[in-house]
């Protein structure tokens, strides 16, 4: 059922995209004869103006209060249109339409009347079967589709092209979910989609709103879940959009707090209407286009007034958060809301009955500083640093956290993860893969931005599609074979995932070798054998190292980061290890093993 006009003024729709912008009048969208309504309480008047009437404009009336409407007749799929309107200073605005479904390929900026898209969906099963992966293997995909790859003359690659290329690239390497940058349409391909004036139209850069459901579906079809990356909190301040829409700060604040840190409008989360603009945009991902969860951008920016905690909470932004998460959750039970948030604020992943914000993950920004600064930290230094490889666990359990290494960590003179990395250029590749290795055995669901994967060395360019070449280079296409290796471990040993967010299946057995740079923990599950995790961080080869376990057992080997196919140094097999007794220490039991510099070692524990 349609949410009605009072549930849009209340704030409690999640469908507004049914009552708002331009639909046929009938079910056929080839029909001659459609509907317009848009809301703009403080405008004079409103025009609807487009190819079908010469741009001439055509008067809409208020059917209620601020909410104009009218029909147009020789109209037709496809055509270009705008809202016309006049404010209380007599000036007039051409503006898109905010509730459009499909936009005119920038830099044009008009409304294209298209209607909600007709795609017929075969993933009923996946719709049905799919989970939110608490206790299911979570490998997430980020990517920027305008640079994954592009055609030799610079053009994007379509949706389709996409699902033909990307798909099986997945598969092969093991990935289940991907997430991708903002596809609401945008003007600036700079912005990586997080300016956007669109909400309610996927971009035209790379096909039709139906060639996007059918790269959702095809994904689907490969077992692959789709997030979209969503950006509830700020939009693009060009005047063609939402900006001063009606002549005021309709959907931004009208003080201070009005612009963000890039220079966009902050929503007016305050304001009713635009809870429901924001909660149907929101709803139009998961329920049109069938994807599987949101990525919600910019968090603490919402919790604190600009992101500041010194300016306090703002209320109004929570109740946004809380009452968007609890409504889509409602409709969509098994959806993946994530929270991307560098703040301690508490409870971000708590469901909103017990004051929690619902989100379903949180991004852990401490363990990627943390990480990445321990990585890049010269080797003579890390004794002092040591406490950041090991921090995370101290608090890990007070979120659901999800591990990323995302975009946002290969720009802006950051460097690439490989790059990061200090050493020479042999112990790049070796730390990128422990590095790797360390993230995909610590608990938590993970993600990882594209290009990881090929130990790409040039920052990540919008405007350039990834470095292909580099599997030319026989060191880059063993990384890639690592990382493949790497991520089928993560799928299919459900000690690395069933229990990611219950203490009693994680358990240290080191955590106190900060000269020797070594770091070991168990990872268990319900019915399944333990893994022993081991590494060393350090350039000092160790022989004999002992580790002391609570149990006697046999430790065959499972995966060695230096194995020679993965461009490592050891060319030779591993053998399976066995305690001995600790006389020193009743109930101990003592494993001894050699470990190489800068390598990880899982054992599987019998």
């Amino acid at each position: 059922m349609i949410s009605s006009l009072s549930n849009f003024h209340s704030g409690t729709s999640f469908d507004a995209y049914q009552l708002f912008g331009a639909h046929p009048l009938t079910a056929d969208v080839n029909c001659s004869h459609w509907h317009f309504r848009v809301w703009a309480p403080n405008a004079l008047r409103v025009q609807v103006m487009g190819d079908f009437n010469h741009w001439q404009g055509t008067d809409l009336s208020m059917d209620s209060p601020g909410i104009w409407s009218g029909h147009i007749s020789n109209a037709y799929r496809g055509q270009f249109y705008k809202y016309n309107i006049q404010g209380k200073d007599g000036s007039w605005v051409l503006h898109s339409d905010p509730y459009a479904f499909y936009s005119e390929l920038r830099p044009g900026t008009a409304s294209v009347l298209w209607g909600l898209p007709q795609h017929l969906f075969h993933d009923n099963t996946w719709m049905q079967t799919r989970t939110q992966r608490y206790n299911d293997p979570l490998n997430i995909y980020e990517l920027h589709l305008g640079s994954w790859k592009r055609h030799p003359d610079g053009r994007w690659y379509t949706y389709s092209e996409l699902a033909a290329s990307l798909i099986p690239w997945l598969v092969q390497h093991h990935y289940n979910y991907i997430e991708i940058l903002p596809l609401a349409e945008h003007p600036h391909d700079g912005s990586w989609g997080y300016q956007d004036t669109g909400y309610f139209s996927v971009t035209s850069r790379y096909g039709t709103p139906e060639d996007f459901c059918a790269f959702v579906d095809a994904c689907h079809a490969s077992h692959i879940g789709v997030i979209m990356d969503f950006v509830p909190v700020h939009f693009a301040c060009n005047s063609d959009g939402l900006a001063r829409f009606d002549g005021t700060h309709l959907y931004e604040y009208d003080s201070d707090v009005g612009l963000s840190e890039w220079g966009s409008y902050n929503f007016n989360l305050y304001r009713k209407e635009v809870h429901s603009f924001l909660n149907s945009a929101a709803a139009l991902w998961l329920g049109v286009y069938h994807c599987d969860g949101l990525r919600i951008d910019a968090i603490s920016r919402a919790i604190y007034w600009q992101g500041d905690i010194n300016r306090g909470v703002n209320q109004g932004a929570v109740d946004f958060l809380r009452n968007l998460n609890s409504g889509l959750l409602h409709r969509w039970p098994n959806a993946l809301l994530i929270a991307e948030d560098s703040t301690t604020f508490l409870k971000v992943t708590a469901p909103v009955a017990y004051e929690g914000l619902g989100f379903t993950y949180k991004w852990n920004m401490g363990w990627m500083h943390d990480t990445l600064d321990y990585f890049s930290t010269p080797f003579h230094l890390r004794p002092h640093k040591y406490h950041q490889i090991i921090f995370s666990m101290q608090y890990f359990y007070n979120e659901l956290y999800l591990l990323a290494l995302s975009h946002d960590e290969v720009v802006h003179g950051k460097r690439t993860l490989i790059d990061k990395m200090w050493g020479t250029y042999s112990e790049k590749f070796a730390q990128a893969r422990l590095l790797s290795f360390y993230m995909m055995m610590h608990p938590g669901k993970k993600l990882h931005f594209m290009g990881e994967e090929l130990a790409h060395f040039r920052e990540w360019d919008e405007n350039r599609e990834m470095d292909w070449c580099l599997l030319d280079f026989p060191l880059h296409q063993a990384f890639s074979e690592y990382i493949s290796q790497l991520n089928a471990l993560y799928q299919t040993e459900p000690s690395l995932y069933s229990e990611d967010y219950h203490p009693d299946y994680f358990q240290w057995i080191v955590k106190d070798a900060a000269k020797e740079g070594i770091v070991a923990f168990l990872r268990k599950s319900k019915s399944h054998r333990p893994l022993l995790i081991l590494f060393n961080t350090s350039t000092t080869a160790y022989s004999n190292y002992k580790l002391q376990l609570n149990f006697p057992c046999c430790a065959t080997p499972v995966l060695c980061t230096e194995q020679h196919c993965f461009g490592g140094s050891l060319s030779n097999p591993l053998f399976s290890l066995f305690t001995q007794p600790n006389k020193s220490a009743a109930c101990m039991h003592t494993l001894t093993t050699d470990l190489l510099p800068l390598c990880g070692y899982v054992y599987r524990l019998t």
